[in-house]
């Protein structure tokens, strides 16, 4: 059962057959696009609260909270990926992504829902080139007219720049 603070309905976990292809996204919103990160990764949703800043650490970190006893660190994905000036209202959410050894805390505009794709709705992720760092993406769900931008959080959150997250909240 995946824990929530924010009022949002609790999901529960769907296990899916061995070898069915069948995954589950939690979709999320960034200014005008939905993006989808694996549901098992998914802790817990909160809203977003007052974050302790750490000196010197990279604008899109807005800090750590303390959850339950853990450090987690907390960025902002708009910043992260240069969609503007965040906003923080009684959508913003933070989702808490547990990912073996570490927990981080994830700014969105809002969540929407959660996605259950198959093989046939999930395709590549374009070739961009090396105009667009794009080794973070799985690739597209389709569901109809709707895309989600499939996000591998595990190499979006393995870069230099959260080994220095994971430094700076060391100390």
């Amino acid at each position: 059962m995946l824990q929530t603070s924010t009022g949002i309905a609790p999901v529960s976990e769907h296990t899916n057959p061995q070898g069915s292809g069948i995954r589950e996204f939690l979709s999320f919103t960034l200014g005008k696009e939905e993006y989808g990160v694996d549901i098992l990764k998914v802790q817990e949703l909160r809203g977003y609260d007052a974050v302790t800043h750490i000196a010197n650490a990279p604008d899109f970190m807005k800090g750590v909270i303390n959850l339950r006893g853990v450090i987690v660190p907390i960025i902002d994905m708009r910043v992260k990926f240069n969609l503007g000036k965040p906003t923080y209202d009684q959508f913003t959410v933070v989702i808490i992504l547990n990912m073996g050894s570490r927990v981080v805390g994830m700014v969105v505009d809002s969540v929407s829902d959660v996605t259950t794709l198959k093989p046939d709705q999930m395709k590549p992720a374009p070739d961009l080139g090396g105009a667009f760092e794009s080794g973070h993406l799985i690739g597209i769900g389709t569901i109809g007219e709707r895309m989600l931008i499939l996000i591998d959080i595990d190499k979006l959150m393995s870069g230099a720049d959260i080994g220095l997250i994971d430094q700076l909240t060391a100390h």
